[in-house]
């Protein structure tokens, strides 16, 4: 099982993104799907989480600009980022709870780069 992320890239302060990340490979069940980003010099931080019921939980510091979605298929997660500020700028990544070949763990995508210019 693996999570590719990917719709990172250079955008201007104000301006909108949207990260896009789905789970592959051998047979697996998805439940919580995540995003996380690392700031330079900073520790990682959950951004958003959604549960497979739909429950959507956002950092105070991304309510009310960011979105976080997940696909009919289950095994995607999305981002919308609107108002986009240079604080924004981190490497972002998608965590996921997967069920698989007997055993539940978490799985992280490789991250992708979000620069947020002024």
């Amino acid at each position: 099982v693996q999570l590719q992320a990917s719709g990172g890239g250079l955008v201007q302060a104000g301006g909108s993104l949207r990260l896009s990340c789905i789970a592959s490979g051998t047979p697996f069940n998805v439940n919580g799907m995540d995003w996380y980003r690392q700031a330079p010099g900073k520790q990682r931080e959950l951004v958003a989480s959604v549960t497979n019921g739909g429950q959507i939980n956002y950092a105070d510091s991304v309510k009310g600009w960011f979105t976080a979605s997940r696909g009919n298929a289950k095994n995607t997660v999305y981002l919308q980022m609107n108002s986009l500020k240079p604080e924004d700028t981190a490497v972002y990544y998608c965590n996921a709870l997967i069920f698989s070949s007997g055993s539940s763990r978490d799985y992280w995508g490789q991250g992708t780069l979000v620069t947020v210019s002024s």
